[in-house]
């Protein structure tokens, strides 16, 4: 079985949808089921060292982003919005995060057996 979880928001929108996919995606993995991530729009942000948690936000997530990367959870950013969206444009992106297109996000959607979005 396979999940493919897709990110969309901001990762730090005064809500926990984020933190909430993370810690899905981690728990899935430590279940031993193979779990994708995918970022566009806004959450493309996740993906790069200059998101860090703001005051009085008590969890990073692009250090749980880069500890699922770690973990060999593949984690593909949309190449389009990587120039188009987010707060950071022009902040480089972290190893593991690798530039996709939505022909490959597309391959993803048709073989997983569960597609999410955040």
């Amino acid at each position: 079985m396979s999940t493919l979880i897709i990110f969309n928001r901001e990762p730090y929108d005064n809500t926990d949808v984020t933190w909430n996919g993370l810690r899905l995606a981690e728990q899935l993995h430590a279940t031993g089921q193979a779990v994708r991530l995918f970022l566009m729009n806004d959450a493309v942000d996740m993906a790069r060292d200059a998101c860090v948690p703001p005051p009085g936000y008590d969890q990073d997530l692009a250090g749980m982003l880069k500890a699922l990367i770690a973990k060999d959870v593949p984690v593909k950013v949309c190449g389009t919005c990587m120039a188009r969206c987010g707060i950071y444009k022009n902040q480089p992106y972290f190893a593991g995060a690798e530039q996709s297109t939505v022909a490959a996000l597309a391959e993803w959607v048709v073989d997983s057996d569960k597609v999410m979005t955040f």
